[in-house]
C-alpha cells in the first residue's frame, strides 16, 4: 500500500442518511490511542494549550456525551517543541488526554492573528511567545513530536475583506495547494506520520471562484476530510457565508468529511449542517463561559412540558428592571441562547442554571451561587460554567442527530431558531 493511500483509510466516513443536504453518519478513525468512532454531525472537544478550559482531566470525565476527537492548535503547541521532544510520549498522553484522537489545527478559532505576517514559504503562528514561523519542514517536525491523528493542512487563511483584492484570495489558493503537495511529500517519507489524516484546508476568502478552485484541486489531493477555513472571522454577513459554504461542500466529495471553524451558534451550526458540514469545534461554550453565561436553550424534540416555560423565560439581554442594570456588562456579545449569571437579577435566583440540566453544576448549585462565585471573582466560577456549556453543547448535537434520524430536524430548526436574535 502506498504512502497516499495509508493517509486515505486513516479515516472513513460512512453515511446512513441524508435529509436534502445535511449528512447523519459515522467517522471511524485510528490513531495512537486505537480505532475510535465519531457521529456527525458532531463536534470536537475544544482545549487550549491541550487542556480543556477551567477543567483538569478528572472533571472532564463527569461531562456527559464528550467527544471522541479532541482539537488542540499548533499555535498554543508550537513554542514547545523542546518540551515535547524532549518527554517523546506526544501531547497526548503529556495532558492527560491519552484515551482520545487528537486533532490538531493550525491556529486557535478563539484567538485573531494578525494579518499580513504569511509568505510564499512560510505560516505564522502566535503563541504566547509570539510569533513562530512555519515552514512545511517545520510544521512535520512538530507533527513528529506531536504524535497527532489529525491535523489541518499548513496552509495561508488569511480572510479578506468582502470585495478584497482578488490577487490575494489567488495568492492564498496557491499557496496553500503548494505548502499541501510539500507536507504530504515529506510525511510520505516518515512512517509514522504516514497514518495522520490530513485535513485539506479550502481557502480563497470570500471571493466564490477561488474557493471552489482551492475545493477542487484539494479534492484532486490525497486528504482524508476538508476543511472549510477561515468563516470565523468577520469579513462577510452571515448570508454571504452559507452561500459559500454551500457552494464549496457541493464541490467536496460524499464520502470524506466537512470541518467548520468557529461558527458555534445552534442557529447558524444548523444551518451548516443543512448545507452539508458535518464537523464542528466547540469554542462556543467557551465563549459562552468567558462572558460569565449559561447556555439556557433548550433542544428537545417534543419538548419536555416541565421545561417548556422556559421559551418564555426572557434572555439575558432582554428586558429587566433599570436599577438592576449592569452597565459593566457588554451585552453585545451575549447571544439569546445563554443568561448572564453576572446579572444582578439573579443573586438570590435559587434555581438550576437550566431546569432538567443534568450536569455536576445544575444538579448541586443554583444561579444565585455562580452569581456569588463572578461578582467574588472566584476560580469555580468557571469550572461551574464550563461544566454545564460543554455538556449542554454536545448534548446539542444528540438532539441534532436524534432529528435527523427521526426525520424532525426541521421542526428542531423551527424550535431552535425562536431564540435567534
Amino acid at each position: 500500500m502506498s504512502a497516499h493511500e495509508l493517509l486515505r483509510v486513516m479515516m472513513k466516513l460512512t453515511i446512513s442518511k441524508v435529509t436534502g443536504r445535511a449528512r447523519l453518519g459515522v467517522i471511524t478513525s485510528r490513531g495512537h490511542t486505537g480505532e475510535k468512532t465519531l457521529e456527525v454531525p458532531g463536534c470536537l472537544l475544544y482545549t487550549r494549550t491541550a487542556s480543556p478550559p477551567h477543567l483538569t482531566h478528572d472533571t472532564l470525565q463527569n461531562i456527559a456525551g464528550v467527544p471522541p476527537v479532541t482539537h488542540v492548535t499548533l499555535s498554543t503547541l508550537a513554542e514547545h517543541q523542546d518540551v515535547l521532544e524532549e518527554y517523546k510520549e506526544g501531547i497526548g498522553k503529556f495532558s492527560g488526554l491519552s484515551d482520545t484522537l487528537l486533532y490538531c489545527s493550525i491556529h486557535d478559532p478563539v484567538t485573531p492573528n494578525p494579518p499580513g505576517y504569511n509568505t510564499s514559504k512560510t505560516v505564522s503562528v502566535w503563541g504566547s511567545g509570539g510569533r513562530l514561523e512555519l515552514t512545511p519542514q517545520k510544521f512535520v517536525s512538530l507533527l513528529s513530536t506531536l504524535k497527532v491523528d489529525w491535523v489541518q493542512s499548513l496552509s495561508d487563511g488569511e480572510v479578506l475583506a468582502e470585495g478584497g483584492f482578488r490577487k490575494r484570495a489567488q495568492k492564498s489558493v496557491d499557496r496553500s495547494l503548494a505548502f499541501l503537495d510539500e507536507c504530504l511529500k515529506l510525511m510520505s517519507e516518515k512512517e509514522a506520520l504516514q497514518q495522520i489524516a490530513v485535513i485539506g484546508a479550502i481557502e480563497g476568502g470570500d471571493l466564490q471562484e477561488e474557493r471552489l478552485r482551492s475545493a477542487r484541486e484539494t479534492a484532486k489531493r490525497p486528504v482524508s476530510g476538508f476543511l472549510l477555513d477561515g468563516f470565523q472571522e468577520q469579513s462577510a454577513s452571515f448570508e454571504a457565508k452559507l452561500n459559500l459554504i454551500s457552494a464549496v461542500t457541493a464541490e467536496l466529495p460524499e464520502d470524506k468529511p466537512r470541518l467548520v471553524h468557529g461558527i458555534g451558534r445552534p442557529d447558524q451550526v444548523l444551518d451548516c449542517i443543512e448545507r452539508g458540514v458535518d464537523l464542528f469545534d466547540s469554542t462556543f461554550p467557551y465563549e459562552v463561559t468567558e462572558r460569565g453565561c449559561a447556555l439556557s436553550f433548550t433542544h428537545q424534540h417534543p419538548p419536555d412540558p416541565e421545561t417548556s416555560v422556559l421559551e418564555k423565560e426572557k434572555p439575558c439581554n432582554g428586558e429587566r428592571n433599570e436599577e438592576e442594570s449592569d452597565p459593566e456588562i457588554d451585552q453585545s456579545s451575549i447571544t439569546s441562547y445563554e443568561i448572564c449569571l453576572k446579572e444582578k437579577r439573579y443573586r438570590e435566583d435559587f434555581r438550576p442554571l437550566l431546569a432538567g440540566c443534568t450536569c455536576y453544576c445544575c444538579r448541586n448549585h443554583s444561579r444565585a451561587y455562580v452569581y456569588h462565585l463572578l461578582t467574588s471573582r472566584e476560580l469555580l466560577a468557571g469550572i461551574l460554567l464550563m461544566i454545564h456549556n460543554f455538556q449542554q453543547y454536545f448534548s446539542f448535537f444528540q438532539s441534532v442527530r436524534r432529528a435527523l434520524r427521526d426525520g424532525t430536524f426541521q421542526d428542531l430548526k423551527q424550535r431552535i431558531q425562536r431564540r435567534a436574535p
